[in-house]
This record gives C-alpha cells, sequence and structure tokens, in this order.
C-alpha cells in the first residue's frame, strides 16, 4: 500500500493516524474532513487504503465505507464508537470492512493495518491474475476466429489452420494473436 485517505472530523485523531501509516510506509496521505469531500475525491483518484474515523459531519460513515469497499481493491477501515461496534460491524463485515472500536490504542490500530495490508496484496495479486486469464482467453477466441476464417476462404481443416498460425508466429517471431490479427484484417476487410 502507498496512498491513504483519512476521513475525519476530529483533528486531535489526524497526527495519530499519519504517525501510524507513515510507521507501515504508507507515505502519500490525504485528509479530508467530510463524506461528501471524500466521494467527490474518489471519483478523480484511488487510494490503496482509506480510513474513516466515524461519526463525521455529513454522515455516519457506515454507508460510505460500503461504498468505497464495493469500488475495487481499495482497503477500508472503519473506527466507531465501541457502543455501536457490534450493530455497525455486522452491517459492514459482508462488505469486507474492517471495523474497529473506538477508542483505538496503537496496538490494535496497527494490527487492523496489518490485516489490510494483506488483504490489499491478496486481492491485488488475484486482480492480475484474473486479468491474466482474461487476456488468454481473448487471445484464444482471437485465434479460433482467426482459423474459422483459413477454414471458409482457404478450405483447411482445424488442424492445418492452427499449424498455419503456428508456424507464421515462429517465422515472424510474433504471437499467435498477433498473426490472428493479421488474418482478419485481411480477410474481413
Amino acid at each position: 500500500m502507498e496512498t491513504a485517505l483519512i476521513v475525519t472530523c476530529n483533528e486531535k485523531s489526524i497526527p495519530f493516524f499519519t504517525e501510524m501509516l507513515n510507521a507501515a510506509s504508507i507515505d502519500q496521505i490525504t485528509v479530508l474532513r467530510s463524506c461528501g469531500e471524500a466521494r467527490r475525491l474518489l471519483l478523480e483518484r484511488e487510494f490503496d487504503l482509506v480510513v474513516i474515523n466515524a461519526p463525521l459531519k455529513d454522515e455516519t460513515g457506515e454507508s460510505f465505507s460500503r461504498h468505497v469497499a464495493g469500488r475495487g481493491t481499495c482497503q477500508v477501515m472503519l473506527l466507531v464508537n465501541s457502543a455501536y461496534f457490534e450493530e455497525v460491524s455486522a452491517a459492514t463485515e459482508e462488505a469486507g470492512v474492517l471495523t474497529v472500536s473506538k477508542p483505538v490504542n496503537k496496538g490494535v490500530f496497527w494490527s487492523a493495518l496489518k490485516l489490510a495490508k494483506a488483504s490489499f496484496n491478496r486481492l491485488r495479486s488475484m486482480r492480475r491474475e484474473n486479468s491474466q486469464l482474461k487476456q488468454k482467453i481473448e487471445d484464444i477466441r482471437i485465434v479460433d476466429r482467426a482459423k474459422c476464417i483459413l477454414i471458409s476462404y482457404l478450405s483447411m481443416s482445424e488442424q492445418e489452420a492452427h499449424r498455419y498460425i503456428e508456424k507464421q508466429a515462429m517465422d515472424l517471431r510474433t504471437t499467435r494473436r498477433a498473426v490472428a490479427e493479421s488474418l482478419l484484417r485481411t480477410y474481413e476487410s
């Protein structure tokens, strides 16, 4: 994690959060005072971690935390009063929000921060793998379309079309997808 957004209306909590985040090697920290400001900023840019110190001026932070958690790989920590902890935690845990009871000590916050970092890294790895798999599926789809064109236009068998694309890729020192795209441009034009 490199970037963090702190949403708090409590000025006294800002040094605590920034100190803890800096200790976790998170140096790019933005501090905002309301959920409205945070919602607008999140439309413009992404953060690795969002820390919400509830309650805020414009809302409790519960629905905002669920909204942020549902946006992508961003990890969300919601700090709530101990009187509301069980109720808020039950409402937000399904969305993947890490809820921490206040008052917070350094040890508890540090543990929650470590959990958020571990979850962020795992989620980022899974997204990368998912992206690679989607790319492979798209490559296969394009190569299969090119094979169909070779079969229909040049009366090749599927094996011959497959061999032709593979041989062209080796001869031209390029990928099968590039050869397939070239064939598609040629025959679909």
